[in-house]
């Protein structure tokens, strides 16, 4: 792992006012907990501001992972630097096929358990923070969301830890899959159901989308 990221509350114009996706990386041990539910919870890791709880954070959302492989490749496409926690997430992980991991897939990092539990949705805030024309169309059109994760065993994780995934669900489903589903593939939809991992709120979001009429 390349850096662990925290954020402090920064002012920034979209929804509030002020969040907390300005996330920079941090040297020496942050300690991994389970925050509570959405709305009530905030980040798992300790030291980092979430401001729209309604949305975001939570025991679902707990930690954010992206690749800096996936960061790589945009700042080719952007022709930009993206320093680590430029997406706002709390991990900057390497050698890690993030978009490949499958949801329920266990995590052994620094002295926590983590468990890839969904793919990351694009936001305002987001959109916001990058400052990119088209931002979140061309996000979701990319297809390597990047991945959220619960915290089964809390923990201390630090820059240089190594990522050990020592559980596979047997369902298949990977991240990048049910990124699509949720976005641009409603075809896919069906194998979500079979992903009890998943977490209930996206759970309920599928059968919601099952059950409309098709379109004729």
């Amino acid at each position: 792992m390349l850096s662990v990221n925290v954020g402090r509350e920064r002012p920034i114009a979209a929804k509030g006012g002020t969040s907390g996706i300005d996330k920079r990386p941090v040297a020496g041990p942050v300690a991994v907990r389970a925050p509570g539910p959405k709305g009530t919870g905030g980040s798992g890791l300790v030291g980092d501001h979430i401001s729209d709880t309604a949305n975001h954070g939570g025991d679902d959302q707990a930690v954010y992972a992206y690749a800096r492989e996936d960061l790589d490749a945009w700042v080719v496409e952007l022709g930009r630097p993206l320093p680590d926690g430029t997406f706002g997430e709390n991990l900057t992980t390497t050698g890690v096929d993030v978009t490949g991991a499958v949801i329920g897939e266990t995590w052994a990092v620094g002295t926590a358990l983590l468990q890839v539990s969904c793919p990351r949705m694009p936001c305002v805030t987001f959109a916001v923070r990058l400052g990119e024309v088209g931002w979140l169309r061309r996000f979701t059109a990319a297809r390597v969301p990047g991945a959220y994760l619960r915290v089964l065993e809390p923990g201390l994780v630090s820059a240089g830890d190594a990522v050990r995934v020592v559980d596979v669900p047997a369902h298949g489903v990977d991240v990048g899959t049910a990124f699509a589903a949720l976005t641009t593939r409603p075809d896919l939809l069906p194998l979500l159901r079979g992903v009890p991992q998943l977490p209930a709120e996206d759970g309920e979001v599928v059968e919601r989308r099952l059950r409309r009429p098709s379109p004729r």
